[in-house]
């Protein structure tokens, strides 16, 4: 990667991720509880998060993993920080671990990107190459013909 590209992706990401903190701290204030698909979500998410995995509520038909992986993520963090009771598996937290999610999105989006554009610049250097390669033919053929013209012309001076 390049240091401009670096530099900008590196400010897009923290554009990205200091403008999705002022829309979580927004919406945070303003919904507390859970609201839309959470009433379903977080009761969920809060069951893994005290370990009864086994529990599932037949609303809910996404697979399991963003639950599994707000647990690998909340308890290192709560034990780690020394938090207990409510706040490990509160709906706030939850919502967070969903920002950390979106700016881990926003860079498997880059590199995305990046892969599409280096693919087009293969397939751009091997059409200027095909294009080099075309004009060589053209001069070798040019040549051959013009080789092969004075041939005729001397073999059959009549044509």
């Amino acid at each position: 990667m390049e240091r401009a590209e670096a530099y900008g992706f590196s400010g897009a990401l923290s554009g990205a991720f200091l403008l999705s903190c002022l829309l979580f701290a927004a919406v945070s204030r303003r919904q507390r509880g859970p609201y839309m698909d959470e009433v379903f979500h977080v009761p969920q998410a809060q069951a893994y998060c005290h370990g009864r995995f086994l529990q599932w509520d037949p609303m809910i038909t996404t697979l399991p993993g963003l639950y599994l992986l707000s647990v690998g993520v909340v308890k290192p963090a709560a034990w780690l920080l020394g938090w207990t009771g409510s706040v490990v598996c509160s709906v706030g937290m939850l919502r967070f671990i969903n920002l950390l999610f979106s700016a881990g999105n926003f860079y498997l989006l880059y590199l995305l990107l990046f892969k599409i554009h280096q693919k087009n610049k293969k397939k751009k250097s091997l059409k200027r190459m095909d294009e080099e390669e075309k004009s060589e033919y053209y001069v070798f053929i040019n040549r051959n013909l013009s080789v092969s013209g004075y041939l005729v012309r001397w073999l059959l001076p009549s044509v």
